[in-house]
């Protein structure tokens, strides 16, 4: 099961997460200055899987991002490796070539596509082309 997920930038800036099991909202803030100060501290050559307290992170970076997902220690690590892969892939479909500012200025569209893409802490679709038609059917009723 994710616990949570977060997309942060080089500077340490969270700009989406979503957290899938109760934290504080202070320890969500020390996590999330914890997690990034592990990566920015990482080397590039070392895997893309860290233990963290009682879960493991799973992350990718794509450019200026780090796309972090904290699962449970018995997962699989690579299942949400291609997760992260596939989050990336919607986002750049639907912004057309996804940046950092787009996710600032959309960041209510990111969280939809999140959220056709996991519910409840569990991957719930994982065809692109269906997450895409359920956000161009949203898109249809805003306007």
């Amino acid at each position: 099961m994710i616990r949570f997920f977060l997309l942060q930038n080089k500077s340490g800036k969270t700009r989406l997460s979503k957290y899938y099991h109760p934290f504080a909202d202070d320890e969500k803030i020390k996590m999330e200055n914890e997690i990034h100060r592990i990566f920015m501290q990482r080397d590039a050559t070392f895997t893309n899987f860290v233990e963290y307290k009682s879960f493991k992170l799973v992350f990718r970076r794509y450019a200026g991002l780090f796309f972090i997902f904290a699962i449970d220690v018995t997962d699989n690590e690579l299942l949400y490796l291609e997760s992260i892969h596939l989050f990336v892939e919607i986002l750049d479909h639907y912004f057309g070539n996804v940046c950092e500012l787009d996710l600032v200025f959309g960041f209510h569209r990111a969280y939809c596509i999140l959220d056709e893409f996991i519910i409840g802490g569990e991957v719930q679709e994982t065809s692109k082309k269906v997450i895409l038609q359920r956000i161009k059917e949203l898109d249809s009723l805003e306007t």
